[in-house]
């Protein structure tokens, strides 16, 4: 067991004592006179139990962390500094993740944050998996967007809708070895994910596969995918179904890769399916609900890349406030003195606290089984918005080493580029976020 786990696992059991206490770094003012059930308050996301009333639950501030979660907090960040930090240059230089750090990241216990422990995982909750997420695209935004994929679309699509055959056969190894993938967007299907073309054929022994995927995200490093595929084209999102497709199998190969403005060392490339035969076993769910579990693991995955969009704009921001009220002179003072430069670093934060208080209201509504739809594109859309204006303005703050690639304020700004474009553009949240208000306010 690694150290990170030694030190995280058992907070995480007393985390879920009849007697867990709120951490002892939140304010004293903020803490709760009571104590609190955590299992209650926190269930894990791939659970079917949720809160029916949440009444007798001390109020607390949106951000604060439990035990458990500002323990995730503590040890991604040294984690990501020490281990992560080296190496990202390198990796956006070359547009490849290292090896050796996908490695790590299983050793680190990062790739199975809600997998229950039976299986091999840290069995954590969802904020936890939020939390790691932000902290590590403080320092690498593309290696955030591996862990997020990974923990919050493909685990929780096998922890939601996995047979138990199917988690006892995959949940171990995308615990502890194995990346997952997940493969839903097409060439004619951006925005209109669902107009797929992909089909998924019925054998005598399960199915067979034909077609092609492209923007698929992990698709280098994994050797599991969720497959979204049609097994009748003419009941449109009714006949869409998924499946679980490994590296090996005949047919399956990997195709173009593409070179990117940013995130550049997490793959993304197009994947070709040529008759891939696959057992009946490897169906997920129910033939025919592919298209709802897609939804409700987007709406969840949001959140994640939210969380990443958050991340991402306090690395921009440390970096820059640090240069300029330590190092950056003009007209014989700091330039972060300069009353206009303080005006505009204290605007970007309170934009970025403004973000992840959105962020983890979405996280925290999920996990009550609240409905989060709504909050969660809210996140997401503000979350980009405020990524790419702060790691902007970021690099005007640094003048000339913010725009050369010495430091990592140039790759922050090209990193928020993506947020508001993959798992939902910025338009498909505004759609989402009228169309449910207008439900709310119309007679």
């Amino acid at each position: 067991m690694s150290s990170f786990a030694r030190v995280l696992r058992p907070a995480l059991r007393r985390g879920h004592g009849v007697a867990a206490r709120v951490s002892s770094t939140a304010p004293r003012c903020c803490r709760p006179s009571q104590t609190f059930n955590a299992q209650q308050l926190r269930p894990l996301s791939a659970t079917p139990r949720r809160l029916t009333d949440i009444s007798e639950i001390p109020p607390t501030p949106i951000t604060h962390l439990s035990e458990t979660e500002a323990s995730m907090k503590e040890m991604v960040s040294k984690f990501a500094n020490d281990v992560i930090l080296p190496k990202v240059r390198h990796m956006d230089e070359a547009e490849k993740m290292d090896p050796d750090l996908v490695e790590q990241l299983f050793e680190q216990g990062l790739m199975g944050i809600e997998i229950p422990e039976e299986f091999g995982g840290a069995g954590m909750n969802f904020t936890a998996a939020i939390v790691g997420i932000e902290e590590l695209a403080r320092v690498d935004p593309s290696v955030s967007v591996m862990v997020d994929v990974h923990n919050t679309l493909v685990n929780t699509a096998i922890l939601k809708w996995g047979s138990t055959d199917l988690k006892r056969r995959f949940l171990p190894a995308l615990a502890t070895k194995t990346v997952g993938s997940f493969c839903l967007s097409e060439p004619v299907s951006g925005s209109d994910a669902f107009a797929l073309a992909t089909k998924a054929t019925e054998t005598a022994d399960g199915y067979r596969i034909s077609g092609s995927k492209m923007w698929i995200t992990n698709s280098m490093e994994a050797d599991f995918f969720i497959v979204f595929a049609t097994v009748d084209p003419s009941k449109g999102h009714r006949g869409i179904t998924a499946f679980i497709v490994e590296k090996d199998a005949k047919g399956f190969s990997i195709a173009k890769k593409e070179k990117k403005l940013g995130i550049k060392a997490s793959s993304t490339c197009a994947i070709n399916f040529d008759d891939v035969e696959i057992p009946k076993e490897n169906l997920l769910g129910e033939v025919g609900q592919g298209y709802k579990y897609a939804i409700g693991l987007l709406n969840e995955g949001r959140i994640g890349i939210a969380a990443q969009m958050t991340g991402l704009a306090l690395g921009a921001w440390e970096n820059a406030v640090k240069y300029v009220w330590n190092d950056r002179k003009q007209f014989g003072k700091l330039v972060g003195e300069f009353q206009g430069m303080q005006h505009q670093i204290a605007q970007s934060y309170t934009e970025i606290a403004a973000a992840r208080a959105l962020v983890y209201n979405a996280a925290r509504k999920k996990e009550a089984g609240e409905d989060f739809v709504q909050d969660a594109a809210m996140a997401k859309l503000f979350s980009s918005q405020v990524a790419g204006r702060v790691s902007g303005l970021a690099i005007e703050w640094m003048g000339g080493m913010g725009f050369v690639r010495e430091g990592p304020a140039e790759k922050y700004w090209r990193d928020s580029k993506i947020g508001a474009i993959y798992e939902g553009t910025s338009n498909i949240q505004l759609n989402t976020i009228a169309k449910m208000l207008q439900k709310e306010y119309t007679a």
